[in-house]
């Protein structure tokens, strides 16, 4: 959803506005510090990143998923992502 009309939502709808798809830190916190969103959620990052939290928190950088593992295969890409080390 674009920003332009997540503000609109959030004029008309006073519950709480999760957004996700697309985000980095930036964006993310851009997003709640405008007040259009409440939270955003990190789905494929997370499952690359399993420390994403502290990476996002550091600006370390975000391990790429590999999207050929999802959805089938073995192991693959769901355990065996890297905690960030420098």
């Amino acid at each position: 959803i674009p920003d332009g009309l997540l503000a609109v939502l959030r004029k008309a709808f006073s519950g709480n506005i999760i957004v996700c798809g697309g985000y980095n830190a930036e964006r993310a916190q851009q997003a709640l510090q405008e007040g259009i969103a409440d939270l955003v959620a990190f789905g494929v990052p997370y499952l690359a990143n399993p420390d994403l939290p502290a990476r996002l928190e550091n600006g370390w950088p975000l391990t790429e998923a590999d999207q050929d593992t999802f959805y089938g295969g073995d192991k693959h890409g769901y355990t065996d992502y890297p905690y960030y080390s420098e």
